[in-house]
């Protein structure tokens, strides 16, 4: 059994798990033991509160001249404010609300399109999830640009920068990349990829899949200086809302499809519709509750470098016990070494098992996890696991507990001498 290290106990785990009232879920009279974070993570009931109390409290469209309209104003411009401030960005007005990041980053999309021309250049990677491919791939094509592929190296599923340095000119436009692998977990040099991009291809703008990372990692956007950013507060226990961080010159400069009543000025010219206002409410609550992880202060940028430290004693405890399950596989970074290059996110297989086979197995046990591509399509197809079902994707989260990753190891070795 796993040893409790000085790390994992930096987090209050008995009041934080407290707070989610989903964590008590059994299932076939064991406990619920969610390590599906990846898909979306469960949900601390002072969000539930904050969302239903905006109906109860504050429902309203915006703009109008009476309370209710004026307090989800007000809803709306603190939650702006305290998302910038959880990405470091300069200003409210460079956070721009949305359905998901897949929605903003086609709308985002189509507005780049508008500047390239045939012969640009856009540059994509094979580690990514597909809303960080499609969307530039399909403006690529209206436009007539070129794109090119970032492959990652299959022995880790890392993206080196040597090869992303051999494909950057004068005539590249776009460099779209993730900031963790949603699939396996990688942590590419984000910075080191910009920098880069910014000696070499001084026409390109750099968009950043953060959607992965920022459940697991502080972000900060201007020390990065990428020019867009995406990120969903259903994974860092908010509700369903789609983020878009982008330099406030380049918000203001492109133009948005939008409906001509409506601001012609970002963040508003981008927040196309009526917002879910009830969930910007959620997302406040969800960077509240972040912030009290920290030791009590309100933060919540410092509190993500608290639950960084501890979720990498999770990732140095199911890797060292992963060693030990027969014909068990662990795609990407396994070593010690590299546990800062990685999220608590694996990607496996196990022999003798179909990926689909596997998670039902795990959930009759009350094991949650995920099987398939989860959407990053290349990754599965370039190690060629497509006729295996994919994937089992095991990932954990900051309220999961080193006695759960012994749960989910103990069940994966019983499982290898079960197989069907």
């Amino acid at each position: 059994m796993t040893s409790l290290s000085p790390a994992a106990l930096a987090l209050p785990h008995d009041e934080l798990r407290a707070q989610f009232p989903s964590l008590s879920l059994q299932v076939n009279g064991h406990a619920a033991l969610y390590a599906d974070g990846p898909g979306g993570t469960q949900t601390p009931i002072g969000v539930m509160q904050a969302m239903s109390g905006y109906f109860s409290r504050d429902n309203a469209n915006t703009g109008g001249p009476f309370a209710t309209s004026q307090r989800t104003d007000q809803t709306i411009a603190a939650a702006r404010r305290e998302m910038a401030r959880f990405l470091h960005a300069a200003r409210p007005e460079e956070i721009v609300f949305g359905q998901n990041t897949t929605s903003l980053f086609f709308a985002l999309g189509r507005a780049l399109r508008r500047m390239w021309h045939e012969g640009d250049e856009i540059i994509v990677t094979s580690l990514d999830h597909d809303a960080n491919v499609a969307p530039w791939t399909t403006a690529a094509e209206d436009a007539r640009a070129v794109v090119r592929t970032w492959e990652f190296r299959r022995e880790n599923c890392t993206l080196a920068l040597e090869d992303l340095e051999a494909m950057l000119n004068e005539r590249t436009r776009l460099v779209a990349m993730t900031h963790a692998s949603n699939a396996v977990g990688t942590i590419p040099d984000v910075a080191g990829a910009v920098r880069l991009v910014r000696a070499r291809a001084p026409h390109a703008l750099v968009v950043i899949d953060a959607v992965h990372y920022t459940p697991h990692n502080p972000v900060d956007v201007q020390a990065l200086d990428c020019d867009f950013l995406g990120c969903s507060a259903y994974k860092f226990c908010g509700p369903h809302l789609g983020i878009l961080y982008g330099k406030y010159d380049h918000l203001d400069r492109l133009e948005a499809y939008k409906v001509r009543p409506s601001s012609k000025k970002p963040p508003g010219k981008w927040e196309t519709g009526t917002q879910s206002f009830e969930s910007i409410a959620g997302l406040s609550a969800a960077l509240a509750y972040l912030a009290q992880l920290g030791g009590g202060g309100d933060d919540p940028r410092a509190a993500m470098q608290a639950v960084r430290e501890y979720e990498r004693s999770l990732t140095s405890a199911f890797l060292a016990g992963a060693a030990g399950v027969p014909g068990l596989t662990i795609y990407g970074l396994i070593n010690a070494a590299s546990i800062g290059q990685r999220t608590p996110t694996f990607g496996v297989t196990l022999a003798g098992w179909h990926a689909r086979d596997l998670a039902a197995k795990l959930g009759e046990q009350g094991i949650f996890v995920w099987d398939g591509n989860f959407y990053a399509v290349d990754v599965v197809n370039r190690l060629g696991l497509e006729d295996a079902g994919g994937l089992v994707r095991i990932g954990f989260a900051h309220y999961n507990t080193l006695a759960e990753v012994d749960r989910v190891l103990g069940a994966l070795t019983a499982l290898a001498f079960r197989r069907p």
